[in-house]
């Protein structure tokens, strides 16, 4: 790992992740997790003071990066949920089959590299009746907005630590075995639309 992805990206990353719009979308979505429950791509931990206690058993948080990791100590020690961090990446969830009530994904499908695997691990972990919770950006509707997502992604992900600008959110999940029950889709405000097209919703094991 180069001294740009585990030094100054993290920060990068932690900073443009808790902008206020976005901290908005994880206010609306993370009360609803339940149970046990599964993040996959922890990041800094931006989430966890917005978990209900009351609602919330355990989080398990997945993330790959020992930079993130280590730019999470604070919020984990501060966390109003027990937390426990797994440096494991979303493609290997160590979790048995059927084992949490909510899978949490919020603004991670976008850099995973094997998403397809992912999402497929995540599907097995969930419990039947339990729900995905999401919040991501990808493809933009406009035309005119999804060319310059096309054009500028190649450079996007290199600066970015592989996120990519294009990803099909909506059908990615729904390919992999999911039924989405409730989305609303549109451009955060203040942020430029080519990484600012937010879906944000539940799905369910179909």
């Amino acid at each position: 790992m180069s001294f740009y992805e585990n030094r100054i990206l993290p920060h990068l990353i932690g900073l443009s992740c808790s902008q206020k719009p976005i901290m908005m979308e994880r206010a609306k979505i993370l009360p609803h997790a339940e149970g046990r429950v599964l993040e996959v791509g922890l990041g800094a931990g931006p989430n966890l003071p917005l978990y209900n206690p009351a609602k919330v058993t355990q989080l398990i948080g997945l993330e790959p990066s020992a930079g993130m990791r280590r730019k999470a100590a604070p919020a984990i020690a501060a966390s109003p949920v027990p937390v426990e961090l797994i440096g494991l990446p979303g493609e290997e969830i160590p979790l048995d089959d059927d084992s949490v009530d909510t899978v949490v994904l919020t603004y991670t499908l976008c850099t995973i590299p094997g998403f397809n695997a992912a999402l497929a691990q995540m599907r097995r972990v969930l419990k039947p009746g339990g729900r995905l919770l999401f919040s991501e950006h990808g493809a933009a509707p406009d035309p005119g907005v999804a060319k310059w997502q096309r054009r500028i992604e190649p450079v996007w992900k290199r600066i970015a630590g592989g996120c990519h600008l294009t990803r099909p959110i909506p059908k990615l999940i729904e390919e992999s075995g999911f039924a989405i029950g409730d989305m609303e889709a549109w451009y955060l405000p203040g942020a430029p639309k080519i990484a600012g097209f937010n879906y944000r919703g539940f799905a369910s094991i179909r």
